[in-house]
């Protein structure tokens, strides 16, 4: 099984965050930036299931601007296979960034494709739901625990203190 992941470039969770004078962002010039959070619990998983043997691949994907080839670079040293940089200087939203992602599964024919639940800097939460409809894949989203037995994808999702719910997906390996 090939797992394909996205990894967002953000500014930093530890970085006290400055509005820009003309108040149409925040300041990121001469800020720390690292990988999203929630990106790196995503590549953690996928290099969890590689660990297991149940994976043999694991392929972290960034799309911005040149410096997200360091995001890549912290993937890699991670654990992922490789890293695939999609360069774009133009502001990125959800829908774009799932229409790259959709041509990117056909290229590289992952049979998995894991999100983090949100991005840090948007908060937007919509990517994985968007790729997934334009794919007319079936996702599990807000995972708190990923198994994979038999062609089969357990996620199970902790609603709140004591609600477990439990989706399996069926994969077919390549």
């Amino acid at each position: 099984m090939k797992i394909m992941v996205a990894v967002k470039r953000v500014v930093d969770y530890a970085v006290k965050i400055r509005v820009k004078p003309d108040k149409t962002g925040v300041v990121t010039q001469n800020v720390k930036m690292s990988m999203n959070p929630f990106c790196e619990i995503a590549l953690e998983e996928a290099l969890r299931i590689r660990e297991s043997g149940l994976a043999s691949e694991v392929v972290a994907v960034s799309i911005g601007p040149s410096q997200c080839v360091d995001t890549l670079r912290t993937g890699l040293a991670m654990g992922a296979n490789r890293g695939i940089h999609v360069e774009s200087t133009a502001s990125l939203f959800p829908l774009s960034v799932a229409k790259i992602f959709r041509k990117l599964v056909e290229i590289e024919k992952p049979d998995l494709l894991i999100l983090g639940k949100q991005a840090i800097d948007d908060d937007c939460n919509q990517t994985g739901q968007m790729v997934a409809g334009l794919l007319n894949w079936p996702q599990g989203t807000f995972a708190s625990k990923v198994s994979v037995v038999h062609f089969i994808i357990c996620i199970i999702s902790k609603q709140c203190l004591h609600d477990l719910s439990m989706m399996c997906l069926s994969y077919m390996s390549s």
